[in-house]
Order: C-alpha cells, then sequence, then structure tokens
C-alpha cells in the first residue's frame, strides 16, 4: 500500500505512537495516507481506536517479523 508520509514509532510505548500520528495527520491533506510502523503491543487497541474517535479510516494493517504497520486515511472532520 501506498503512503504519503510513513511514521517512525518503532520502540515507543503508549500514547506515543498514536500522539505520533495524530501530530503527523494534522499536516495531511485529506484522502492521504499515512503509514504508522510500530512495536507496542498496545497499538492493535490503540490506532484502531483512535481513528474511531477522530473519524478516519484504518484502511491495511500489515503484521511483520518485528513491527507493525497501520495505514490510516484521513478523512474529513464530521460537522
Amino acid at each position: 500500500m501506498e503512503a504519503k508520509l510513513t511514521i517512525d514509532a518503532t520502540g515507543l510505548l503508549c500514547p506515543l505512537p498514536v500522539l505520533k500520528l495524530a501530530k503527523a495527520m494534522r499536516g495531511m491533506a485529506v484522502d492521504e495516507i499515512a503509514c504508522l510502523r510500530a512495536t507496542d503491543p498496545a497499538a492493535v487497541i490503540d490506532v484502531p481506536h483512535f481513528c474511531a474517535e477522530q473519524g478516519h479510516e484504518l484502511v491495511a494493517t500489515e503484521e511483520l517479523a518485528e513491527e507493525t504497520q497501520y495505514f490510516v486515511q484521513k478523512r474529513p472532520k464530521s460537522p
């Protein structure tokens, strides 16, 4: 999957991966995709929760040997 931006949060623990993702997404355009690379086991819960709360879409998750990659598409703010 092609991402506009990759955020390396490997080695960071909750809540830092999601905080880095949130900060990066503020500067992105609607419909662009960010890839969050994380090793924190809590990210499997935190990233979908962040997407649900902020209205973004978790479009894919890829589990690799050393990390998990989360592909999040920025969505417009709900009124």
